[in-house]
């Protein structure tokens, strides 16, 4: 067995979605709930599938986002992986939609962050461990950072 890890390439502003799930109609599937969810959404997916063909197989409402989901999915070729590039739009506002998909697993990430994914490749495949989402801890938050945070989120309206 081999630990690798690959980056995933974004522009800084968009949000990424990391996931895994079991069947073929997890393309049609995900871009319902993500439609479904916010209309006139932006975005790009693309799903490894892992058995047949192994094709990576992508859907999206945005062919740039596709194009780069699809890159991005190739990379890691992971059975069962899929990805989602969200363009104005935040994973917070999709989420409870993704996961209630029958065929989705688990979520291994939801961030603008940078994203790097550890896998491990065997002769069979490969297979996601986990993903280093964004930078290593700088310090405690203070009371001032507490007031800023707080002031933060209702500055962007999640919270009153």
């Amino acid at each position: 067995m081999e630990l690798i890890t690959v980056k995933i390439e974004k522009p800084e502003e968009l949000n990424l979605i990391l996931g895994q799930s079991h069947f073929i109609k997890t393309v049609e599937d995900l871009h319902e709930a993500l439609v479904n969810t916010v209309p006139g959404i932006q975005f790009g997916l693309a799903f490894c599938e892992s058995s047949g063909p192994c094709l990576v197989r992508s859907s999206g409402t945005n062919e740039e986002l596709i194009s780069l989901a699809q890159k991005n999915a190739y990379a890691l070729s992971a059975g069962h992986s899929f990805i989602i590039l969200l363009k104005d739009s935040y994973p917070i506002n999709v989420l409870n939609a993704i996961k209630n998909v029958p065929e989705v697993c688990r979520i291994f990430c939801a961030t603008a962050n940078p994203v790097e994914v550890v896998l491990a490749e065997t002769e069979q495949g490969r297979g996601i461990l986990g993903v280093i989402d964004g930078l290593k801890s700088k310090g405690i938050e203070t009371a001032e950072d507490v007031a800023e945070r707080k002031a933060f989120l209702r500055k962007i309206g999640y919270k009153l």
